[in-house]
């Protein structure tokens, strides 16, 4: 059997145990038609296809020399009641993303983006970017290493 991953993780964790796990074509869901059709004809074939910014995130995985980052903190360490995705867009403000390069990095829309936001801000009782920067500093939270995308 073929499998055929379509996502939007494509951090270095989540494609090595897609990978591991059997998979021979990991797609994020920025991939065209074209690609998944691509993809699915390459894995029957038993070939593995990857999208190009899989690729690039493996790379890197590979020349920071090892094969997958540490793994994110398990949603309950997150104080203040933040899911693991609105503490990893709190981490990714801290680092002075904009929300249209958060957005990119975590393969989600603006909207999305501006959601997780508002709710973080509700149950840290920020107003502000700069709020959440100084939680974000006071929790130990303000720089996590590149590449921690889920």
């Amino acid at each position: 059997m073929a499998v055929v991953v379509l996502t939007t993780y494509a951090d270095d964790e989540s494609v090595l145990a897609a990978l591991q796990a059997g998979a021979r074509a990991y797609l994020t869901k920025n991939a065209t038609r074209g690609d998944m059709a691509r993809a699915l004809h390459a894995a029957v074939a038993g070939q593995v296809t990857l999208a190009p910014d899989v690729q690039r995130t493996l790379l890197s995985a590979a020349l920071r020399g090892r094969q997958a980052p540490p793994a994110d903190p398990p949603p309950d360490t997150w104080p203040d009641g933040l899911t693991e995705r609105e503490g990893e867009i709190l981490s990714l403000i801290a680092s002075g993303l904009t929300n249209r390069e958060i957005g990119s990095q975590l393969f989600i829309g603006n909207a999305t983006v501006k959601t997780h936001i508002n709710r973080m801000f509700a149950k840290i009782g920020a107003r502000s970017r700069q709020d959440a920067i100084a939680y974000a500093g006071r929790i130990g939270r303000a720089h996590r290493p590149e590449g921690h995308s889920r």
